[in-house]
């Protein structure tokens, strides 16, 4: 694989942003980054690209996507049709347009056939983003999910951990907990409470024992609550942020995964998706507005999280997800590094997120910079992954 040398660039990377800089990969990492005029002698003899005007960001981090869904309207139909077969080839198809749109990482959290495709993309066998999959997500017995046979059903302590377990023995990278009700399952409200904390607890300390990190799907205030003080890392919707969920999430250093996409998705398509989950989702937005904001002034750590492939909410959704939280109130810097560095620090993966020295060379070129204009992020130039450029 041949070197690299983007020449006279704007680069993002963390919380900075700075002109005419270069960047030299080598293989599959970064060898060198500095201002342009100052070029080590290996840069002349590498491939040259960028120029004046042009920016560079790590690869986006999208760390809540179901790869085996396409954004149907009827999100349980269309899982009634799957097999783990017909899984991985959805999922093959979807893990392109992530690619294509300058996501080089996902968290897939819940599927079937996936963790077979992680394998697969990790041997280079097929194209697609860095996977890290969860396999099936863990829920109550009735509870969220249930229905769409990507959970596996399981109550009390010692089961939950036993679940935990088996789930990592068939190749989970992450565990993901549904702590409340949701959208898309019909007879059990968005907000319901679900798992114990000491189920919950029995889960994140299993999985924390085996170095995996853990997602809780949690709408209501008590499910979102009880999933923070019990130690898991990301909180997935997280719609009723109270000032005390706000505070004891910024204490932590718990994140905050808003979905706004899945949200908006579902609430915006009146008369096509099912009107159960149409009902449930509108009558969440306002909140789910107002505890971003609070969360944002509370200092809570966030990470770009579509839930793609939910109803009307297509894969590779993470730049209109991170346009979407701008709008909602976050400064544009700061979702750009929600959709990098803390999605990275997030899923346990540090040699990306960042445009460092021996970091992977993950890396979206864009016409403009996306943080003086984030609507530049829907239109990616060109994008590497390991420092392979990627067909788009």
């Amino acid at each position: 694989m041949a070197s690299s040398y983007f020449a006279d660039i704007t680069v993002f990377n963390g919380a900075r942003v700075r002109a005419h800089q270069g960047v030299l990969v080598d293989r599959d990492r970064i060898a060198w980054t500095g201002p342009h005029a100052r070029a080590p002698r290996e840069a002349r003899a590498a491939r040259e690209v960028g120029g004046p005007g042009r920016a560079l960001i790590p690869g986006l981090i999208d760390c809540h996507v179901h790869l085996c869904f396409d954004g149907d309207a009827d999100f349980a139909a269309e899982a009634a049709g799957l097999t783990p077969a017909l899984g991985a080839i959805k999922g093959t198809v979807n893990a392109r347009k992530h690619l294509a749109n300058g996501v080089t990482t996902v968290r897939d959290l819940g599927g079937i056939g996936i963790i077979e495709l992680a394998g697969a993309i990790e041997a280079g066998t097929v194209p697609g983003p860095r996977l890290i999959p969860a396999g099936s997500a863990l829920t109550i017995t009735g509870g969220h999910g249930y229905n769409i046979g990507i959970a596996r059903q399981v109550d009390g302590a010692d089961a939950v951990r036993r679940a935990v377990r088996e789930e990592i023995r068939a190749g989970a990278l992450t565990i993901k907990l549904v702590a409340t009700g949701g959208v898309l399952t019909p007879g059990i409200g968005a907000t319901f409470t679900a798992f114990t904390p000491e189920e919950l607890t029995a889960a994140i300390e299993e999985a924390h024992s085996w170095d995996r990190g853990v997602a809780a799907h949690a709408i209501g205030a008590e499910g979102i609550l009880q999933s923070v003080l019990t130690g898991v890392d990301t909180v997935e919707h997280c719609v009723q942020v109270t000032p005390r969920i706000a505070k004891e999430m910024a204490a932590r250093g718990t994140f905050r995964g808003p979905t706004i996409s899945a949200l908006m998705g579902i609430a915006g398509n009146e008369g096509k998706a099912p009107a159960y989950a149409v009902a449930k989702a509108q009558a969440l937005v306002e909140e789910a507005k107002a505890g971003h904001v609070r969360a944002i002034r509370a200092g809570v750590r966030h990470i770009c999280s579509t839930d793609a492939g939910t109803p009307f909410n297509p894969h590779g959704n993470a730049p209109n997800e991170v346009i979407a939280m701008i709008d909602w109130g976050m400064e544009p810097l700061a979702a750009m590094v929600a959709a990098t560095a803390n999605g990275a620090e997030a899923l346990r993966i540090p040699d990306v997120g960042h445009i460092a020295p021996g970091m992977r060379a993950d890396l979206v070129l864009y016409d403009a910079d996306p943080v003086q204009d984030p609507a530049a992020l829907r239109e990616a130039r060109a994008v590497w992954k390991d420092g392979a450029r990627v067909r788009i």
